[in-house]
């Protein structure tokens, strides 16, 4: 893989980009303090801005790392404010994969803006990094984050009875995952 880092990513309606100590108060406000939001993610909300501010300070000195993704997902036509986030949780350089996550703030729940992020994400890590296999995961219960999955041609793999824990306790998760020659098909 030909790690490039978190780089600036324009869709029609949104600019991806790396996080700042300033983004602390939006992100606080539009998605890391809500309990509805974090239901099924691995970290609990946020109990204060001063707890997004230091994750934040934390991101920003990764983001020196070529191997570091983490993006602000912002919308085009509002304030240059972070409205969800988005990052490749883990790869595997052996197998060329990477495991991506995300999660967006309510306000902006299903707009095709997490989808629109993703497959943004996906070309990215095809294109320039050199992935062969991208995939993520959802607990069981939050199909909505699966019908993102599928907008952007992640093809079912099967369910994981109890195999990961998120806020809910242990849960049962749904993978997915699209390959370099999934896409390739689809576009010839």
């Amino acid at each position: 893989m030909n790690h490039k880092g978190t780089k600036r990513i324009e869709t029609p309606r949104l600019i991806l980009r790396p996080f700042t100590t300033a983004d602390a108060e939006a992100m606080y406000k539009n998605w890391a303090s809500d309990k509805t939001v974090t239901q099924y993610l691995t970290w609990p909300a946020h109990g204060s801005v001063q707890v997004t501010g230091q994750l934040l300070a934390l991101w920003e000195e990764n983001y020196a790392r070529k191997d570091y993704y983490q993006w602000a997902i912002v919308r085009k036509d509002g304030p240059d404010e972070p409205i969800g986030g988005m990052s490749v949780v883990s790869y595997n350089e052996d197998l060329e994969s990477a495991e991506v996550g995300y999660c967006i703030g309510r306000l902006w729940w299903n707009q095709g803006l997490t989808a629109e992020a993703l497959q943004a994400v996906i070309d990215f890590l095809f294109d320039e990094v050199g992935v062969n296999r991208i995939e993520a995961r959802h607990d069981t219960r939050n199909p909505a984050s699966g019908k993102v999955m599928q907008k952007c041609a992640m093809q079912v793999e099967g369910t994981m009875r109890q195999a990961a824990r998120n806020n809910q306790g242990i849960c049962d998760v749904c993978q997915y995952a699209i390959l370099r020659q999934d896409r390739r098909e689809r576009t010839q």
